[in-house]
């Protein structure tokens, strides 16, 4: 086959993986969350039977109210934790991350190496969650909401610190040189000078650990247990039992608690992929 041949048949190919890819993302993402809202306005005894059809009277109202005001309005205190912990967690995430970042990419150091180790190792090593609870009860901050941010902030902070490293790399290192010439110390240098310019990152940060904070099920189950520090995930356990579920209500719940990030990825999609993709210029 000549040159020519292959420059013509590779839009067809292209085409053909597109659409691939657009109809692999229609059926992981749009099927589920099709299924999802359907369950979600039926009755009760209809959503039982767990299938495609069309719901025979839409209880989107009814359903809403009952959620909402089930458990003396468990879901509303959930929120409210969901969000403290969230801004809370990512608030903390991303200036610790950024200092770190900074510091790590900026000043070489003997210890750098076991540094890198040990940011990697929050990565791959899983969380022990006997010993940790019982260094959060030593502390007294075990079943407490500084406890649960403290512990969000510590899974987090391995993913966060590699991003903003990859992008300070980025930054030339004659803005850091002109700002101490100007008389900047140290804080000043970060917050002054480099923090600025870190935007899009932040961004990417602020967005994906959002997402990752505000739908956690493991850690709120684990080291915040009690109904008055329910988070959003922890409100599932409201409508299903040993001997019955009731699917409408747990199907509403669910399309509640997905409406927040989902509306962050629609409104924040390009920052994150900017974010992701300048820091990886010369990472």
């Amino acid at each position: 086959m000549s040159t020519a041949d292959l420059v013509n048949h590779r839009p067809g190919r292209n085409y053909l993986l597109s659409a691939v890819a657009i109809v692999s993302s229609i059926v992981v993402f749009v099927v589920p969350f099709a299924f999802i809202l359907l369950t979600a306005v039926k009755d009760r005894q209809q959503s039982a039977d767990l299938d495609f059809s069309w719901p025979h009277q839409f209880r989107f109202v009814q359903n809403f109210i009952e959620v909402v005001e089930a458990r003396d309005y468990m879901l509303v205190i959930a929120f409210i934790n969901s969000t403290i912990l969230t801004v809370a967690s990512v608030t903390g995430m991303v200036v610790l991350a950024a200092m770190a970042g900074f510091v790590l990419q900026r000043r070489k150091s003997r210890w750098n190496p076991m540094i890198n180790f040990l940011v990697l190792s929050g990565l791959i090593i899983p969380p022990a969650v006997v010993p940790t609870i019982w260094v959060l009860q030593k502390f007294g901050l075990f079943r407490t909401m500084p406890g649960l941010i403290l512990i969000e902030i510590a899974f987090g902070l391995s993913f966060c610190i590699l991003l903003f490293r990859a992008f300070v790399a980025t930054i030339p290192r004659e803005l850091d040189e002109a700002a101490v010439i100007d008389g900047a110390g140290p804080l000043r240098l970060f917050f002054g000078v480099v923090f600025p310019l870190l935007r899009s990152v932040i961004v990417t940060v602020v967005v994906v650990q959002s997402v990752t904070v505000f739908n956690d099920f493991v850690n709120p189950l684990y080291f915040l247990p009690g109904d008055k520090n329910a988070t959003v995930q922890l409100t599932l356990y409201n409508f299903s039992s040993q001997y019955s579920t009731q699917y409408n209500l747990l199907f509403m719940n669910i399309l509640l608690i997905t409406i927040p990030p989902l509306i962050m990825f629609l409104f924040f999609n390009r920052q994150i992929v900017a974010g992701m993709t300048s820091g990886a210029v010369k990472g």
